[in-house]
């Protein structure tokens, strides 16, 4: 009868079941956009949760940005264009 001739160490002996513990992820579809995503967890697309806004999308960041960007413009013009008329 064959017998190893030398002893498995343990970690080759418990790669074996390394992967035994993974299971595949669940995924729920956004009740307001019906982008996948995890469940518990806001969407990163429109950043609702259970039908509450919660989070800024990246958009709308770039958006308001733009917006305070044309402001300071128009400010600073406005600051300037008192001082050209004296």
């Amino acid at each position: 009868m064959p017998v190893p001739k030398r002893k498995r160490s343990r970690a080759r002996r418990d790669s074996r079941f390394a992967n035994k513990g993974i299971q595949v992820k669940a995924i729920v579809y956004c009740p307001n956009c019906s982008e996948p995503s995890l469940p518990h967890q806001a969407c990163m697309k429109c950043g609702f949760y259970k039908g509450v806004k919660s989070l800024s999308t990246k958009i709308e960041r770039v958006v308001k940005r733009a917006e305070l960007s044309r402001v300071k413009e128009v400010q600073e013009a406005q600051a300037e264009a008192p001082e050209s008329k004296e």
